[in-house]
C-alpha cells in the first residue's frame, strides 16, 4: 500500500456497533430504550442494511419478545408467517424417512417460531433504532481498530474510499472517518476480521474450545402456488453428503408470497479436499422430495455465508478494554435447532444494558465484566449447554450414530441426567485430508432448471464491488499457496468458494497459477475458515461492496 499521509476527520460517539445484524441492532435499541441521551453510531458494510444479511431463517421471537414486545402488531414482516407445519427427513439417494417428533427433545420444536426474511427483519429494526435516534451508516465498513495510549480499544477506522489497486488514491479519494467512542462493539457476523484480531490481542480464546464453523447456501425460489404451504418447515439430513462421509443438512421453508427458502449446509470439517459444497447444495436439490417442489418455479435470489457451530464450548471471552463482542461474532448459534439470531439479539441487549450501566457511572474505555458474567447467566447459557455436544457427536461419530448420541445426550441434558461433559474441536482446516488419500469427485453437470453453475448463481446474488481497488483476500505467503495448497492437498479453494472466486489457471509454460477473482466475493469467509494453511485473510473492501441481498 502507498504510504501516503491521510488526515481523518473525527466523530466522537457514546457507542459504535460494527455491524447492522439482529445482534448490533438489538443492541443499538436497548441502548437508547435505556438513556436516550446516548450517542449510538452503527456501522454497516453493506450497501444497505440487510444486503449481507442471510440466513434460513426460522425465528424463535423470545428476544424480540422482550426488546420490542409489540413488534407483530409494528408492521414487521417476520409476523407474517408463524410456522404451522414441520417436518425432519433423513435422505437416502431416492428416498427420504421422516423422524417422529415424539422423538425429538423438546427444544427441537419450532412451535411459536416464524419463518421469513432475516435480511427484512434488520430492515425493520434498522427503522425502530433510527426512530429511537441510532445513527445508521451502511456502505462504512469498518477497517481498523483505534487504540488508546493504554491499549484500550477507543473506537474505530472505517474503510478508505477510492484507492486504486497498486494503493495509490484515485480521483474520488476518500480517507476514512475515525469514530471515537467510549465503548466499541464487535457484531460482525461468524469470522468477523475486526474479532480476529482483538480475540488474538487480548487472547479472548485462551479458555475456550476453537470455533467451528459450516457454509450454508441459499436461493430463493416462487414456486408453484398449488405446492406453496405458508409456515412448512422442513429439515433434512444424511444425503448426498453421506457419500463422502461428510455431514450437513438441508432446509426448505414456506415462506411469505409464495417464496420458499431452500439451502444446504456443510459442515467445513470434511476431510475430503474434493468435497465441492456448491455441488452438493446442487445435486440435494435433485433429490425426488426437494424436486417435487421446485418444479415449475423459478429462483430468484443466491447466497452464501458461514455459520458458527462450535456451540457453548466454544464460546470466547466477551469483554475486552473499550469494548464487547456479540452475536455471531461470539458464536451463539444452537447447532441442531438451527437458530442463532434470537441468542444474537439476545447478547447484544445484554452487552448494551452493562455498558449502559458504565456510561452511567461514568466509565469509558473500560473492561465490562458484568455483561460477560449477565451472559452466561441468562438462557442463552442454559439453551447451548442443552446441545453443546451435538456438533462435536455427529463430527466424530457420523451422521447416523451421532446423531443417536447427539439426541440421546440432548434428551439427557434436557431431563437433567446427563454427564457435565463438553466434547471438544479441532478447527476445520486441520480436518483437511491429503488429495492422494482420496479420489476426485465428479459432481453432475447443471440441468438450469433445478441445478446451476457456480457464475450463473452468483449473478443472482447481485454481487458488486468497485473496479480497481486492494484485493480483499490477501495472501500472506502467495508461494504456499502453489507448494502446499495445490501440492498437497489439489487445490481445494477452488471447491469450496460457492462463488467461483478462486481459480487454478494453467499457463502457457505450464505452470500453475492461483488466480483470485476478488469482485465475486459473496462475504462467506469460508476461505478464511478452510485454507489448509491459514494463508487466506478476508478483510473489508470498499464500503457497499459484496453482495445485495433482496428478502434473504
Amino acid at each position: 500500500m502507498s504510504a501516503q499521509a491521510v488526515e481523518r476527520e473525527s466523530m466522537p460517539c457514546d457507542v459504535v456497533i460494527v455491524g447492522g445484524g439482529p445482534a448490533g441492532l438489538a443492541a443499538a435499541i436497548r441502548l437508547k430504550q435505556i438513556n436516550d441521551a446516548l450517542e449510538v453510531v452503527v456501522l454497516e458494510k453493506g450497501s444497505e442494511i440487510g444486503a449481507h444479511i442471510l440466513s434460513g431463517a426460522v425465528v424463535d421471537p423470545r428476544a424480540l419478545d422482550e426488546l420490542l414486545p409489540e413488534w407483530r402488531e409494528q408492521g414487521c414482516p417476520m409476523a407474517e408467517t408463524p410456522v404451522t407445519d414441520n417436518w425432519h427427513w433423513v435422505l437416502s439417494k431416492k428416498g427420504k424417512t421422516s423422524l417422529p417428533h415424539l422423538l425429538m427433545p423438546p427444544l427441537m420444536s419450532n412451535h411459536g417460531c416464524y419463518t421469513g426474511s432475516l435480511g427484512n427483519l434488520c430492515r425493520w429494526l434498522a427503522e425502530q433504532a433510527e426512530a429511537l435516534g441510532v445513527m445508521v451508516f451502511p456502505g462504512f465498513p469498518a477497517a481498523e481498530i483505534l487504540f488508546g495510549e493504554d491499549e484500550a480499544v477507543n473506537g474505530v477506522v472505517t474503510q478508505d474510499m477510492g484507492v486504486a489497486a497498486d494503493g495509490s488514491h484515485k480521483g474520488d479519494y476518500q480517507p476514512g472517518m475515525e469514530i471515537h467512542a467510549k465503548y466499541t462493539l464487535l457484531a460482525e457476523g461468524a469470522r468477523g476480521h475486526l474479532t480476529k484480531q482483538i480475540k488474538a490481542k487480548f487472547d479472548l480464546e485462551a479458555d475456550c474450545q476453537p470455533q467451528v464453523y459450516g457454509l450454508g447456501i441459499k436461493e430463493l425460489w416462487d414456486i408453484d402456488p398449488d405446492k406453496h404451504v405458508p409456515g412448512r418447515v422442513i429439515h433434512t439430513q444424511g444425503w448426498p453428503l453421506s457419500e463422502s462421509e461428510s455431514w450437513g443438512g438441508g432446509f426448505l421453508y414456506h415462506q411469505a408470497n409464495g417464496q420458499v427458502a431452500l439451502g444446504f449446509v456443510t459442515a467445513l470439517d470434511y476431510r475430503n479436499p474434493y468435497v465441492s459444497p456448491f455441488h452438493e447444495f446442487q445435486r440435494w436439490k435433485q433429490h425426488p422430495a426437494i424436486r417435487e417442489y421446485l418444479e415449475g418455479g423459478k429462483r430468484v435470489a443466491y447466497g452464501a455465508r458461514a455459520i458458527n457451530e462450535g456451540g457453548w464450548q466454544s464460546v470466547p471471552k466477551l469483554a475486552f478494554p473499550g469494548g464487547a463482542l456479540i452475536g455471531c461474532a461470539a458464536g451463539f448459534v444452537n447447532v441442531p435447532r438451527i437458530k442463532g439470531s434470537h441468542t444474537a439479539m439476545k447478547s447484544g441487549m445484554l452487552a448494551a444494558e452493562s455498558i449502559a450501566a458504565a456510561i452511567a457511572d461514568g466509565k469509558a474505555h473500560s473492561e465490562v465484566p458484568e455483561y460477560e458474567a449477565n451472559l452466561r447467566g441468562s438462557w442463552i447459557a442454559s439453551e447451548l449447554k442443552l446441545v453443546q455436544n451435538a456438533q462435536p457427536a455427529v463430527a466424530r461419530f457420523g451422521g447416523d450414530y451421532g446423531t443417536l448420541i447427539a439426541g440421546a445426550d440432548m434428551w439427557m441434558r434436557t431431563l437433567k441426567i446427563g454427564l457435565p461433559i463438553a466434547m471438544k474441536h479441532t478447527p476445520d482446516y486441520e480436518h483437511t485430508g491429503r488429495a492422494d488419500l482420496y479420489q476426485p469427485i465428479q459432481y453432475p453437470k447443471p440441468d438450469g432448471v433445478i441445478s446451476f453453475d457456480r457464475l450463473t448463481s452468483v449473478a443472482f446474488s447481485y454481487t458488486n464491488h468497485a473496479e480497481d481497488q486492494p484485493c480483499h483476500l490477501q495472501l500472506k505467503e502467495p508461494a504456499l499457496q502453489l507448494e502446499s495448497e495445490l501440492g498437497v492437498f489439489a487445490g481445494p479453494s477452488a471447491r469450496y468458494c460457492p462463488a467461483g472466486v478462486y481459480e487454478w489457471l494453467e499457463q502457457d509454460d505450464g505452470r500453475m497459477k492461483f488466480q483470485i477473482n476478488s469482485q465475486n466475493c459473496v462475504h462467506c469467509k469460508t476461505c478464511d475458515i478452510k485454507d489448509p494453511n491459514q494463508n487466506i485473510n478476508w478483510v473489508t473492501p470498499e464500503g457497499g461492496g459484496g453482495p445485495n441481498y433482496p428478502n434473504m
